[in-house]
């Protein structure tokens, strides 16, 4: 601005003086004043010029300044700009890089729902498979029910003409056993009277006429010197439990002495039975075995507290 103000009065002298010759050919006296003002202006002129130069290093000097601050600022505003842009740039990256890590994700996401999608379409063919297999081994399965089914109905229809026969050979067999029976029974009966006969002579001879005289015991005998039974077998066969009659079992008279067998074991009474025993004792009283005193003796439930008939056993 200082070097516009400069130029345009230089500018204006020069058209005062040029404006002041051709105006004014011929001197005068106010020529002459005019000339001397001219010349006043021009020294002005010439002051003003030289002041101009005096000043036009500093007004060069401010403005290099102007320019250099204006360049500082057009830098730093240059170097916001860039730092902005850079900023721009770094932020646009980082959308950049999320853009892809969620287009990564949404890959990955893709990816692992195609294999989620094929590992259901493979299981589902699977259990297609399984339901099919399952299927195939009910019909295979009630195909064996049906024929089991008939298989069984066969087999109870054989077993109902099995049991029909087996009646009818039981039947027969019965009618058979009823016929045997009948005719064993008249021989039974027929020997039965024979051996009851010979049994009650038999036991009538071995008869005591006085028991208590008659009687001795195991001690008296000089001790036993049968068979003995192991204590097992005896307390499951015999004892007090454990009674009979004598006249269903085998029956034997050796030397005399009449025997009969028990328990796959024979018994021979050493004593003659009591003579308050009935005569028919063998066929209507419950005896036992019982082991006492170091022998064993025969017992007559019929008279608790009486001694029992001393007897000797043996294969």
């Amino acid at each position: 601005m200082k070097r516009a103000g400069v130029i345009s009065t230089a500018f204006l002298s020069f058209l005062l003086l040029g404006a002041t010759a051709f105006g004014y050919p011929q001197p005068g006296p106010q020529q002459d004043k005019n000339k001397e003002q001219q010349q006043k202006q021009d020294k002005q002129s010439q002051r003003g010029q030289q002041q101009n130069r005096s000043q036009q290093p500093q007004r060069a000097q401010q403005q290099q300044q102007n320019r250099n601050t204006q360049q500082r600022a057009q830098n730093q505003q240059q170097q916001r700009q860039n730092t902005q842009q850079r900023a721009q740039n770094q932020q646009q990256q980082r959308q950049n890089t999320q853009q892809r890590a969620q287009q990564q994700q949404q890959q990955n996401r893709n990816t692992q729902q195609r294999a989620q999608n094929q590992q259901q379409q493979r299981q589902n063919t699977q259990q297609r498979a399984q339901q099919q297999q399952q299927q195939n081994r009910n019909t295979q399965q009630r195909a064996q029910n049906q024929q089991q089914q008939r298989q069984n109905t066969q087999q109870r229809a054989q077993q109902q003409q099995q049991q029909n026969r087996n009646t009818q050979q039981r039947a027969r067999q019965q009618q058979q056993t009823q016929n045997t029976q009948h005719a064993q029974q008249q021989r039974s009966q027929e020997q039965r009277s024979e051996q009851e006969g010979e049994q009650r002579g038999d036991w009538q001879r071995h008869r005591a006429q006085n028991f208590a005289s008659e009687h001795r015991t195991w001690q008296q005998r000089g001790g036993y010197n049968g068979y003995r039974f192991p204590d097992a077998f005896y307390r499951a066969h015999y004892g007090e439990a454990h009674s009979f009659r004598v006249y269903n079992l085998p029956f034997r008279v050796i030397g005399g002495e009449p025997r009969f067998q028990y328990g796959g074991y024979w018994f021979s009474p050493v004593d003659p039975y009591p003579d308050y025993w009935d005569n028919d004792w063998y066929q209507t009283d419950d005896v036992y075995v019982s082991y006492y005193d170091d022998g064993y003796y025969l017992y007559n439930r019929r008279y608790p507290g009486r001694p029992g008939v001393a007897i000797s056993i043996s294969f």
